[in-house]
């Protein structure tokens, strides 16, 4: 085995059955989970993050799951420095990180490209804009100026796409331009898992997964923060639609079915991002042992 340690990285989308195979693979080499969720670090939100339940964290340990508060700043750059000191404190020879979140997991691998340091001027105008335009208008202006960064950016996220839209209107490049630079030195190997089912299957279980987190009390969880539906961080699919639910704009069966459509597009975009990465390897979450196999081989070369 290397000098340096490994890290376990389990991707795929929404839905696919991450959290089954990441606590498989825990048990087998008896590590943590550090969490890539950008959803489910707030203590809030579990049952419309499908968060693992307590009795999960209560067997394996769990960073980044309901760590934090809806009302917190929390973003990509500062989740890369809390994983690095993860890996530093701990000095352990294995990790194991696992989430659908593409941009905290590009993070910790890959290293947060250096940015421009934006002017308060264009920051104080794009913010008004989003204020009159609103984040639809902003959207379509960042697919004309940046159409790769829009293919992949978080769309229901001002604060991201107000943030690529900075960056194009003070430097006159695109964002995508800024992430292109050289992969970061990281102080770890990487062993990345994809996982991956047939698209109408993947497509039942998220069916399936909104009706059950519906049962689940899914509604009580979104009136419980009602009024901080303006946070960036209730901003997400899910909540969206329940919101527009409990404000009479919706029915309960509208919302349900916009839930489940936002969450299958939004796995296709996790799938398209995740398989430009070469380095992954790819199987169906129904090969457990296979996975296991593959993880073992690895750490042994």
């Amino acid at each position: 085995m290397s000098s340096k340690p490994t890290l376990i990285v389990v991707v795929g989308p929404t839905g696919i059955g991450k959290t089954e195979i990441t606590l498989t693979i825990a048990r087998k080499f008896d590590i943590p989970v550090i969490n890539a969720d950008s959803r489910q670090i707030f203590e809030e939100l579990p049952i419309g993050t499908a968060a693992p339940t307590k009795e999960q964290q209560a067997e394996i340990k769990h960073y980044f799951v309901g760590s934090h508060h809806i009302d917190d700043y929390f973003s990509a750059s500062m989740y890369e420095a809390q994983v690095l000191k993860i890996i530093e404190d701990n000095a352990s020879p294995l990790y194991l990180l696992s989430g659908g979140s593409m941009m905290y997991i590009d993070a910790v691998c890959n290293g947060i490209d250096d940015m421009p340091t934006i002017r308060d001027d264009v920051r104080e105008k794009m913010m008004k804009r989003l204020q009159d335009e609103g984040l639809e208008s902003l959207c379509n202006e960042l697919k004309e100026l940046d159409p790769e960064h829009w293919n992949i950016v978080d769309r229901n996220n001002p604060r991201r796409v107000v943030h690529a839209l900075e960056i194009c209107h003070q430097t006159d490049k695109t964002y995508t331009s800024f992430r292109k630079n050289t992969k970061k030195e990281r102080p770890f190997n990487t062993i990345k898992i994809g996982l991956e089912r047939p698209r109408e299957e993947l497509y039942d279980r998220i069916n399936q997964r909104v009706l059950n987190m519906i049962d689940e009390g899914m509604i009580q969880e979104a009136l419980n923060v009602y009024e901080y539906k303006h946070l960036n961080s209730l901003n997400t699919v899910g909540y969206k639609e329940i919101f527009e639910y409990l404000d009479g704009l919706t029915t309960l069966e509208e919302a349900i079915f916009k839930i489940q459509s936002s969450t299958r597009r939004y796995a296709r975009k996790q799938m398209t991002w995740y398989k430009k990465d070469q380095d992954v390897k790819w199987f169906n979450p129904n090969n457990i042992e296979e996975i296991l196999n593959y993880i073992s081989s690895n750490l042994q070369e």
